[in-house]
């Protein structure tokens, strides 16, 4: 019976794709950058399974005689936000983008969605990074009780609201409302923006949820359920594939309690695919242009990562990797950045020291997951399982 272990490190980007200049990214780097600017990085763990040794990685110490397997995947979607990244990762990549709205949203869109909702307008309506508006706009949020909307280069209708001044519970009934409304325009995400505190103090919290478009074609997770294979989403999985294909979804409130929660489902669950986001990378650290705060997260991870090594049996598959970049120190924008991904497989009594060089789509991975659990790869993606064998 056999476990697959595929752990998202939300936005642990390692360098521009050849195509980042047309999406006003070129030269930015997520890994090494965040190392330069924080003065270094303490990863044994990582460091022994291969991440120096992914191309294009200099800042990181290579291995001798790395332990696991490791390389990069690029992109071959169009776009750098998470949906965009899970789902080619899962098999199902896009041919085009998903529609942004550098503007705000038009009119007839913010109508429909302060007569459905009953809200008295909105607050907002451009793109913005999600602290700042509330510095801004949290005290006008608190007297009006209209919601603040914004945006951002993901395609996005983010909605913060007050948990006690507004209600957590109907916050995530105008989303639901939002999301029905955005469906035929094609919106990726909408996403609940929750956050408490007074004037001054404003703090999000992780009772945040993202409403998503369904992938367009069935996914690994898709067939993986329909062959009474347990899929497991640890953070925000369940949301960002709209639940399809997910049999067990599991809340989690930062990096710290989504690998204590994979430590426990690596303790209970027998065979399947236990499949983790880890966002307070992307969320706390990427977007907030926080080079040292990633750095503390990275390390904290890397002494996790080597409690759940010592979790996995003979049969399990680990693999490491991200969605997109946030390269901390890229000063344009506050938004993602597009950048290969790593990749890092191990497991008792694999291969070590193999080099899966650069492969040219993320669906690699799923298609991966899927040959480890016992059906034939369906997707665009070419397994790697057969380089992973000792």
């Amino acid at each position: 019976m056999k476990r697959v272990f595929l752990i998202v490190l939300d936005s642990l980007g390692v360098g521009a794709l050849p195509d980042a200049e047309r999406f006003g990214d070129a030269g930015t780097h997520t890994l090494d950058h965040l190392i330069e600017a924080a003065g270094g990085l303490d990863v044994p763990n990582l460091v022994a399974l291969g991440l120096g040794n992914v191309p294009g990685v200099t800042r990181v110490r290579k291995a001798s005689a790395p332990l696991g397997a490791f390389g990069r995947c690029a992109e071959r979607s169009p776009g750098k936000d998470t949906s965009t990244g899970h789902w080619e990762m899962m098999g199902c990549a896009l041919e085009r983008e998903f529609p942004v709205f550098a503007r705000g949203f038009p009119p007839e869109i913010i109508a429909e969605f302060v007569k459905r909702t009953g809200v008295p307008g909105v607050l907002g309506n451009t793109p913005a990074s999600g602290t700042e508006i509330l510095v801004r706009l949290g005290d006008e949020h608190v007297r009006s009780k209209k919601p603040i909307v914004y945006t951002s280069a993901d395609s996005v209708f983010q909605i913060a609201c007050h948990e006690t001044h507004f209600g957590l519970e109907r916050l995530y009934s105008v989303c639901e409302i939002a999301r029905d409304i955005l469906n035929p325009h094609g919106v990726g995400r909408v996403i609940a923006r929750p956050f408490v505190g007074e004037s001054g103090n404003w703090r999000r919290t992780y009772n945040r949820r993202d409403y998503s478009l369904k992938p367009f074609r069935p996914t690994v997770l898709d067939r993986l359920s329909a062959a009474h294979v347990p899929v497991i989403g640890v953070g925000k999985i369940h949301d960002i594939f709209a639940g399809c294909g997910v049999g067990e979804s599991v809340h989690t409130e930062g990096n710290d309690d989504g690998m204590k929660k994979t430590l426990e489902l690596a303790a209970r669950v027998e065979r399947g695919l236990v499949f983790v986001n880890l966002v307070d990378f992307d969320m706390l650290y990427g977007h907030r242009r926080d080079a040292a705060g990633y750095r503390r997260a990275l390390e904290s991870f890397d002494r996790e990562l080597g409690t759940l090594q010592s979790k996995l049996r003979a049969g399990d598959l680990l693999i490491l990797t991200a969605d997109h970049g946030n390269d901390p120190t890229f000063v344009k924008t506050t938004d993602h950045t597009r950048e290969y991904v790593p990749v890092l497989a191990w497991g008792p009594g694999l291969a070590a020291n193999v080099a899966l060089g650069t492969r040219s789509t993320l669906a690699d991975i799923g298609a991966t997951v899927e040959e480890t659990l016992g059906l034939p790869p369906e997707g665009p993606g070419r397994s790697f399982l057969s380089e992973l064998a000792a």
